[in-house]
């Protein structure tokens, strides 16, 4: 099926390497064999990407393009990116080392996870009604990967400085190649810490976080496309909340009195709840799809700051 020399007798512009690839993919999807969830949801979509962008065509590319007979090394790339795709089911944002998030384009690979946070839509919305975004000054994102949260949310509060903390370097080489993407070297500081450790007594007006929050039998049921990304920036315990709760228990300290915390968790949202029935979790409602991201402010993570403690302490025991 992905032969490079029978391909290359039959296919040779884009449009049949699109065609044919789509018809490759569907195939496989409805055999249970592959999984569309990192930016597209269906075949077509995703073989139009990676043929465009494989040959460095824009996704609006004329037809007289697409009709043009390809190089036999362009088949041949293109044949092997298809079989990447199926037979190891490698996301096609790894393939291509690109991956779009709140209307930006963000470079990606094996290091960090593919954007895909309903947070696109809070940051559009600068974080209203929860924020005053005239009163946001300084901005901490934890758990940053790509870099593409605290990028968007640097292009929206233009006057602010945002603080991206990840504990994996690699994860943050990939971070700054982004930044300097998009030129905010000067508003954008990255930062190698476990979670707050390496901040100090710092604090902000507004917490960010898309934290790993995967539970493990969610972890285990995943299509095998989510095991290709870094199992750091999912696992998170038996049920989903073990950076959650040490986040919940720190962040009052680095708020300012009048900040806010936002931090997405997912399915493990009905976890959090049923573990702190006491807190007033508010809950984000989204437009456009997504789910399992709350809101608390600074008097909130102060007032139950010690059920918090307890809940860590046990977790620490039980390690």
């Amino acid at each position: 099926m992905f032969d490079p020399t029978k391909l290359e007798e039959t296919l040779t512009t884009p449009t049949d390497y699109i065609r044919w690839g789509a018809s490759v993919m569907a195939r496989s999807e409805a055999a249970g064999e592959l999984y569309f969830g990192h930016g597209t949801d269906n075949a077509l979509d995703e073989a139009i990407q990676l043929v465009l962008r494989q040959l460095n065509l824009p996704l609006n590319c004329p037809d007289s393009l697409l009709q043009g007979k390809l190089l036999l090394a362009e088949r041949h790339c293109l044949a092997d990116k298809f079989k990447q795709r199926v037979t190891q089911r490698i996301p096609l944002p790894y393939l291509i080392h690109e991956a779009s998030f709140g209307g930006m384009v963000f470079y990606v690979d094996e290091r960090v996870l593919i954007p895909r946070s309903p947070f696109a839509e809070l940051i559009e919305q600068q974080f209203s009604p929860w924020v005053d975004p005239l009163s946001v000054h300084s901005i901490l994102e934890i758990g940053t990967g790509s870099g593409c949260i605290a990028i968007a949310t640097a292009v929206e509060f233009a006057d602010s400085k945002v603080d991206a903390i990840d504990l994996s370097t690699d994860a943050l080489v990939v971070a700054a190649r982004n930044v300097e993407r998009y030129g905010l070297q000067q508003q954008v500081r990255l930062i190698h810490s476990n979670l707050f450790a390496a901040l100090g007594g710092k604090k902000y007006d507004l917490i960010i976080s898309n934290p790993p929050y995967v539970d493990k039998q969610d972890l285990g049921s995943m299509p095998a496309e989510f095991h290709a990304e870094p199992r750091m920036g999912l696992e998170a315990g038996e049920d989903g909340l073990d950076l959650v709760v040490q986040i919940l228990l720190e962040a009052g300290a680095h708020l300012h009195e009048q900040g806010v915390l936002i931090v997405e968790v997912g399915n493990s949202g009905v976890a959090l709840e049923q573990l702190f029935p006491q807190v007033p979790w508010t809950w984000v409602e989204f437009e456009r799809g997504g789910h399992g991201v709350f809101v608390v402010d600074h008097v909130t993570l102060h007032t139950h700051q010690s059920l918090f403690r307890k809940e860590q302490e046990r977790r620490i025991s039980q390690q």
